[in-house]
């Protein structure tokens, strides 16, 4: 079984590498565990979220990539999460049960959205049901409503679901509503659960003292941040918002080009130098525009270690 570390720190929401014809590229996920430990300093990983494209591909190969990732990560990863969400409640359990087979150090559970659950207890049903087939595995609630269209708020769900999921760690937290997170953090001991913000559009991490953090960009830019928290750490505040700000100013860049999926794949492509490949339609392959814009932009930022 995978290591029961406290989970702090950096994770990263994992990219799935693709092949030019759109096939899963495993080969490469070595290498990628590799880089992620020695370039940016990061040893905790969420595998097949919205990211990684969990939801566009098959459950064979959401397994395929779960174990690749087990496998490559074992003795160097300290926390390999595993998305298990799906619409169909039966294939979410399989990838629950799968996911404790492995190793895995946790399992998240994003709400179904099609056939959508209308108040928190109906959630939570769903959310149990799939936690009590790996009853040894920390799990998290993904909560993502702009995606989802499941606007039920954490502070609410949050009243009593340990009675009901005993292992229920924490939540993915990937909303834009501040509000919400703050009284979760309030009304809850941070050393019991876990609140892993996922926005990377909003950087409030420190002003939050939230120290587990979840972002795409931490395939990338991982280093940069681990110094910007090393700084805060050591109450060098002027330093934190340096790289704060140079983070966020490229992000702000690429936002404004149009930034999903699709880009944060091919600016991992060019910055790593791991073929990432192309998004699973409907998706579409970022411009040559866009990686010639993000990598002149990226270039530009003059680090304070630089």
């Amino acid at each position: 079984m995978a290591s029961r570390k406290k989970l702090q720190g950096l994770v990263a929401a994992t990219i799935t590498p693709m092949t030019p014809d759109g096939q899963i590229n495993l080969p490469v996920i070595r290498q990628y565990v590799d880089y992620l430990i020695s370039k940016q300093n990061v040893k905790n990983i969420f595998v097949n979220g919205t990211t990684g494209e969990g939801l566009a591909l098959s459950v064979q190969e959401r397994k395929q990539l779960a174990e690749e990732w087990v496998r490559q990560g074992k003795d160097k990863l300290d926390h390999m999460i595993i998305h298990v969400g799906a619409l169909s409640l039966p294939e979410s359990q399989e990838l629950a049960r799968h996911a404790a087979a492995i190793g895995a150090s946790g399992i998240a559970v994003i709400a179904p959205f099609f056939f959508k659950p209308t108040n928190k207890d109906e959630l939570i049903a769903f959310l149990r049901e799939v936690a009590a087939e790996a009853p040894a595995l920390p799990f998290y609630y993904y909560h993502i409503p702009h995606l989802t269209g499941v606007k039920i708020r954490v502070e609410e769900l949050l009243d009593g679901i340990k009675e009901q999921i005993p292992t229920f760690q924490g939540v993915k937290f990937s909303d834009m509503d501040l509000l919400d997170l703050a009284q979760c953090i309030n009304k809850n001991d941070r050393e019991e659960l876990v609140f892993l913000y996922g926005v990377d559009e909003v950087r409030a991490s420190l002003a939050f003292a939230i120290f587990i953090v979840i972002f795409s960009t931490y395939n990338y830019l991982g280093q940069k941040n681990n110094m910007m928290l090393q700084a805060f750490a050591q109450h060098d505040l002027s330093l934190a918002r340096k790289y704060q700000f140079l983070t966020g100013e490229f992000l702000n860049f690429v936002i404004k080009l149009g930034f999903g999926v699709a880009q944060t794949k091919a600016v991992m492509t060019f910055v790593s130098g791991i073929p990432m490949g192309p998004p699973r339609f409907p998706l579409v392959k970022a411009s040559e525009e866009f990686i010639a814009n993000a990598k002149a932009k990226l270039n530009s930022i003059v680090w304070p270690t630089d």
